[in-house]
């Protein structure tokens, strides 16, 4: 299997989707971006065989519009059945696939959704590789505002190894276009160590200044959360910087 030289790139637009496609033009590849307001609809299919000719890989980086189970499941199994069909008609090589760490431990919601993602891509002739990521340093943020009532910020508590979205793309990049494919189809990538989520979101509300206090959540149906399911294996690749550092240069 030769190395690729012209790269697609679902959800091009997203978290890590947009420095997926950054990284990879900084680096000589040839990348067509692929999202809904660009012209190509994973679901669809509207644009998909166009943007995909002549392509050697996909990074599937697409997310799901709802963190309902049933249509974040739907979303996921069609854009990795339309991709597999597509990409297998365009003589695409390879598919990598985004995946979350831990996702194989979560018993309902966007998590066990991610599963029907896997395995419905992993069911596709083309050659996928699944790269499963801890929790984006971006995230810490955005928990604090969808949980923020009046000058109280509820927080999932949670053990992570929280990691920036740019270093998950870097091992996206360099997973796709690494010269030989071999051993296991799952490898994970994650931060450098494991952080409590209730206090790095205390740390962002006081470096940013935010007249915020911070309490931790407890979710009883995602027992996960806290039992250490959501952090690395042994293999992973741990990747800077800290959440702390990440803070500072931001």
């Amino acid at each position: 299997m030769a190395a690729p030289r012209k790269i697609a790139v679902a959800g091009a637009t997203g978290r890590v989707g947009r420095p997926v496609v950054d990284v990879l033009e900084e680096r000589g590849y040839e990348v067509v971006p692929m999202a809904r307001y660009l012209g190509v609809d994973v679901i669809t299919r509207e644009g998909l065989a166009e943007a995909l000719a002549g392509v050697d890989a996909i990074v599937d980086a697409a997310t799901g519009p709802s963190p309902d189970e049933d249509e974040a499941t739907a979303f996921f199994a069609a854009a990795a059945e339309n991709l597999q069909e597509a990409g297998h008609l365009a003589g695409v090589q390879r598919l990598v696939v985004v995946s979350i760490v831990g996702t194989d431990k979560v018993t309902s919601g966007y998590g066990a959704a991610k599963i029907a993602h896997e395995d419905t891509a992993l069911a596709g002739p083309i050659p996928v590789r699944i790269l499963r990521a801890t929790q984006f340093h971006e995230f810490v943020q955005q928990l604090v505002q969808w949980g923020t009532q009046g000058e109280v910020a509820y927080v999932p508590r949670m053990r992570t190894q929280l990691v920036a979205a740019r270093a998950v793309a870097e091992a996206i990049a360099d997973l796709a276009v690494a010269p030989e494919w071999t051993g296991s189809p799952l490898s994970e990538v994650a931060g450098p160590r494991e952080e409590s989520l209730v206090e790095m979101a205390t740390l962002l509300a006081s470096r940013r200044g935010l007249p915020l206090k911070v309490e931790g959540v407890s979710d009883p149906t995602q027992p996960v959360n806290e039992n250490g399911g959501l952090l690395p294996g042994p293999d992973a690749l741990l990747v800077g910087p800290t959440f702390e550092d990440w803070l500072a240069e931001s």
